[in-house]
Formats: structure tokens, C-alpha cells, sequence
């Protein structure tokens, strides 16, 4: 198993990989080190996972601007929606915001995520 497959599976951070790649480095057999080329394919699998988690982090903001986008329009709407556990509600959108990286709905005081609207009436 390569270093940046075991970075995937694991989630350790750029620093623990880093430690590890240089333990592995200094812990190498003298007569028969690593090929420099499993190094060179290590390292650039690593820097493809830290690109793919920095797209990753780009695409949940814009997911999350598409949504304050979204959630706008409905100010001043009245809406349907089905909290968790409840029966399907009505209530006038007040206002919106982001908590924790979920869009929230002010709706008759109480806090409504985006993605429990069934319906828009007005």
C-alpha cells in the first residue's frame, strides 16, 4: 500500500504524511533503498488528494452560495415544509442565514433548513 492510498483511507493530515514519508526515508534499507520513482509516484498521488480536498472544499461553498442564492428568493414567500419528525407545515419566510454550512430559513421564529421545503404557495 503506497503512502497516499493509506492518506485516503485514514484521513491523516499534510503533516502526519510528511512525517511519515520522511520516517520511511530515514528507516530505509542503505543496500536497497525505495525507488526513486515510488517516491515520485507517493508524492504526486498525495498532492492530487490535497488538490481534490481544496476542489472539494471550493464546490461546498458554491453549493452553499447557490442555496443563500435559492433561499432568497423565497423571503417574503410562503412556503410548505416537513420538519424532521413533524407533519407538513406552512409559515412566511422571514429571513435566511447559515449556520454550521447549512442554510437556514426564518420561518414563524423557528429555524428551517433549506432542504426540508416541499413546496412554495405564494
Amino acid at each position: 500500500m503506497s503512502i497516499a492510498s493509506a492518506f485516503s483511507s485514514t484521513q491523516i493530515s499534510k503533516d502526519e504524511f510528511l512525517n511519515l514519508l520522511v520516517t520511511q526515508l530515514r528507516n530505509q534499507d542503505p543496500l536497497n533503498p525505495t525507488d526513486s520513482s515510488q517516491f515520485a509516484t507517493q508524492l504526486a498521488q498525495f498532492s492530487t488528494l490535497e488538490e481534490l480536498q481544496k476542489l472539494n472544499g471550493s464546490f461546498s461553498d458554491m453549493l452553499t452560495l447557490q442555496q443563500l442564492s435559492g433561499g432568497s428568493s423565497l423571503i417574503g414567500r410562503t412556503i410548505t415544509f416537513l420538519p424532521t419528525g413533524g407533519s407538513a407545515t406552512q409559515g412566511v419566510v422571514s429571513s435566511l442565514g447559515v449556520q454550521n454550512g447549512k442554510v437556514l430559513l426564518l420561518i414563524n421564529g423557528n429555524n428551517v433548513p433549506l432542504d426540508q421545503v416541499t413546496g412554495v404557495l405564494s
